[in-house]
């Protein structure tokens, strides 16, 4: 029988210089999302990528004094470019897309003259006001205090021959549509609706003849297809759409778009009005999740309040970012980043919490039992309780991963670490060993613990894997990891045995650490 199919995507990011923490939010969140519904059993296909294309490309390309494909293969497959950065914080993608992959460019070709020939694009001159670092058009009612609404710079005026797309006939059905529940969080509905299409939708620029970095408008030289049109079918064209690169096409729809709440926009109005008019399938939801911010600033690489997650991870351990990433922020709200938060919180829940109790129940079971338990075993008070949460844990967990709740997730993950962590004062295993007739209690009480760190840790796979498979070496869960192992309180065998190793989360001095921040 074969797997069901989970097709999910990051947005494909522009590399006009390196990318920072807010890029890699995203990122952590699609692939934790990926590794989840892995280990459900789906057959999955995450995607991401690089949209490389458009005039602000070209434009730092000629400032650096290097061709436009030579600028973004260094900042994409160069040495710490944007592969590289996925390496570091261990994102499982299965594809990664470049919009100047040769089989993108060659089916963008086809896909835009397709929707010429249906009639969704007409040629015409455009007249309006143009912001190049968002490559997006705007008009006189749009702008904020004369500027850019998404980025809030300047725009220019700009005047030339160019292609539309009847982006003003689908305002009815885009309504319908957002009204459905297909785009998230709800917030960002009311801002499509209320915005973008209530005050009238204008059909869309979909061609530029003011640059050449793009791809050509083969019917048409002189023109190149407008980046967005390039970027948004990247989805599709990584599967195979209008190409025999891939054959791959049984994932789409995709099941979900994760993209920041600044390109809403473009997937929530733009790419379903473009799908709409070739009759091909729309995908099953858009999520547009909030911005890291500093000092209530949207980190961004032109104005240069970024945080570098290739200085952080290797740092603190790319697993301790991770977790910090989605714990610490709800997805799909704005969440202000800071050091001392991430020193405090790999602090109080690595280190203290979950790190303390591996290293806990593993000390102990070696110490009292020379590392392989007994099988005899005595039940006892506070057993009920930590079996009960463990037990109930896997429902709860799973109720929020379907939803995108990250951080619900894991809160609840770490209320069975700290219960544990509760149920060895209350127990008192040191008062235990001392008493041979209490030995299976003893016994219990370590096997417990054992299994309520197994469930969490086969819950906590998608956030930090490696730490995980640290975690399962030392409390000997074999090949216990799986989802369906998770269901059942009592699948470690009796005679578990334990090996020590290192601390997983060694506790940070916060004051030292954030002083030697400063400096670098």
């Amino acid at each position: 029988m074969s797997k069901p199919t989970y097709y999910i995507t990051t947005p494909i990011y522009y590399p006009s210089d390196k990318l920072h923490i807010g890029h890699t939010y995203c990122s952590v969140a699609t692939d934790a999302m990926a590794r989840y519904k892995r280990m459900r059993g789906f057959d999955v296909m995450f995607l991401t990528g690089t949209d490389e294309h458009g005039m602000k490309i070209e434009e730092k390309a000629k400032d650096a004094g290097v061709s436009p494909q030579e600028f973004v293969d260094n900042i994409v497959i160069g040495a710490n470019g944007i592969v590289d950065l996925w390496k570091l914080m261990n994102i499982s993608n299965d594809r990664f897309i470049r919009t100047t992959d040769d089989y993108h460019v060659a089916a963008i070709q086809r896909i835009f003259k397709a929707l010429y020939e249906k009639g969704a694009i007409y040629k015409g001159t455009y007249k309006g006001l143009y912001c190049t670092p968002c490559e997006s058009f705007w008009t006189e009612t749009q702008l904020v205090d004369g500027k850019c609404p998404d980025c809030g710079r300047e725009v220019h005026y700009a005047e030339e021959e160019a292609y539309f797309f009847k982006l003003s006939a689908y305002g009815e059905r885009l309504t319908e549509l957002l009204e459905t529940g297909w785009l998230e969080p709800r917030t960002r509905v009311n801002e499509m609706i209320n915005n973008f299409i209530k005050p009238g939708l204008e059909d869309l620029c979909v061609s530029r003849t003011t640059f050449t970095w793009g791809v050509p408008v083969d019917f048409d030289p002189g023109h190149v297809v407008y980046v967005w049109v390039d970027a948004l079918f990247n989805y599709m064209t990584a599967l195979g759409f209008e190409n025999d690169r891939y054959d791959d096409m049984r994932f789409w729809p995709a099941d979900v778009h994760f993209v920041g709440k600044e390109i809403v926009r473009f997937h929530s109005i733009i790419w379903p009005a473009m799908l709409m008019a070739l009759d091909l399938p729309l995908p099953k939801k858009v999520f547009g999740h909030g911005w890291l911010v500093i000092d209530g600033k949207k980190m961004s690489k032109s104005i240069g309040n970024v945080v570098d997650p290739t200085k952080l991870a290797p740092r603190y351990g790319t697993d301790a970012l991770r977790y910090f990433l989605l714990r610490e922020f709800p997805f799909g709200q704005d969440g202000d980043f800071t050091n001392e938060l991430l020193i405090t919180r790999i602090n109080s829940d690595l280190a203290n919490d979950l790190g303390n109790l591996v290293s806990r129940t593993v000390a102990m079971v070696d110490k009292y039992f020379g590392g392989t338990l007994p099988v005899e075993r005595e039940s006892g008070e506070f057993d009920a309780d930590i079996i009960g949460i463990a037990s109930a844990l896997p429902g709860v967990y799973e109720g929020h991963m379907e939803k995108f709740g990250f951080q619900n997730a894991l809160v609840e993950i770490f209320k069975l670490t700290s219960r544990a962590n509760k149920y060895i004062d209350e127990t008192a295993p040191w008062t235990l060993a001392k008493d041979e007739g209490k030995r299976a209690r003893l016994a219990t009480v370590l096997y417990n613990l054992l299994e309520a760190v197994r469930i969490a840790a086969v819950l906590l796979t998608p956030f930090m894997p490696e730490s995980v498979e640290k975690i399962f070496a030392q409390i000997g869960a074999g090949e216990l990891v799986t989802w369906e192992s998770a269901q059942e309180f009592g699948a470690l065998t009796p005679d578990a045995t334990v090996r020590k190793g290192d601390t997983l989360f060694p506790r940070i001095d916060i004051a030292k650490e954030l002083e030697e921040l400063g400096k670098i």
